[in-house]
């Protein structure tokens, strides 16, 4: 039998899952900077434009509508 490389499917290769992961941490300790920094009144501009400036300077990409979309739960969140 051959082997077919189903049991490596959908893994990592090399360091990209790594960065991902990074990516990911990162973009939830962003997202929750700016939640405590709303609470502390030190928010006063767009959540999405706050959150999209934190992004570029993190290296991390998402579309508008998910910025969009996490600002908006970002800010419902603070609000509570």
């Amino acid at each position: 039998m051959t082997d077919t490389g189903a049991e490596t499917a959908g893994a990592p290769s090399g360091d990209d899952g790594a960065e991902e992961v990074d990516g990911v941490e990162t973009a939830e300790s962003i997202a929750d900077e700016i939640r405590d920094e709303i609470r502390l009144g030190h928010v006063q501009d767009d959540v999405s434009h706050v959150l999209e400036e934190r992004f570029d300077e993190a290296g991390i990409r998402l579309r508008p509508e998910a910025v969009d979309d996490l600002a908006e739960e970002i800010e419902k969140d603070a609000s509570t």
